[in-house]
């Protein structure tokens, strides 16, 4: 690692967003190390496409080098890429398809187990199939506060609405998910004991 690489990865997002409007090409990329990861999950949460998601996570961050002054409180950064990113999965599920896409195929947790339960895969798909039927605004609420960790108040303000908004996302999506989940909930309960979980 060379030492004007060094420098930048110890740089604030204030330093690095300056660095990138001033057209650091090293800046640019520690930015897009640094937050991929989450926008990525967002996207792919909202859109519920891996494919889908990569390519919203790559719009969010060409807009930000095109115009890295956009961002106005470099403490927001996150927050507004994840914004960027989930508004357009939004904005992209909300647009008719002249064809249906073929659903991705499931790919195998390079992590798991070889004897691990199918019972645990079931619940898990059938969760995600569940999530992938509510409404994205519901999607997106749940994908900040639950997998991301962010509290109601940075929901709020990555999906520029006000806490009482995201709480009443969070409500009915729940209640939604509830629901959708209803007769499933015993296969539910068995695959988490089944695997220990």
């Amino acid at each position: 690692m060379t030492r004007d690489a060094s420098a930048v990865q110890q740089l604030t997002d204030a330093g690095l967003l300056e660095a990138a409007a001033a057209g650091s090409q090293l800046a640019f990329a520690q930015i897009v190390n640094r937050h991929y990861q989450p926008v990525y999950r967002l996207a792919w949460r909202v859109a519920g496409d891996a494919t889908v998601a990569e390519d919203l996570t790559q719009e969010a961050f060409i807009k930000l080098w095109r115009n890295p002054r956009q961002v106005r409180e470099a403490a927001a950064l996150k927050g507004w890429l994840m914004r960027v990113a989930s508004n357009a999965a939004i904005d992209r599920a909300r647009k008719p398809t002249s064809t249906a896409l073929e659903a991705a195929p499931d790919v195998a947790d390079p992590q798991a187990r070889p004897d691990a339960p199918l019972a645990r895969m079931e619940a898990a798909r059938l969760v995600d199939a569940a999530l992938s039927q509510l409404p994205a605004r519901q999607r997106q609420a749940l994908a900040l506060v639950y997998f991301e960790g962010m509290s109601n108040g940075e929901a709020a303000q990555v999906m520029d609405v006000g806490v009482e908004a995201v709480e009443s996302l969070l409500a009915r999506a729940r209640r939604n998910l509830k629901d959708r989940l209803a007769g499933q909930w015993r296969m539910l309960l068995d695959g988490l004991m089944e695997t220990g979980t």
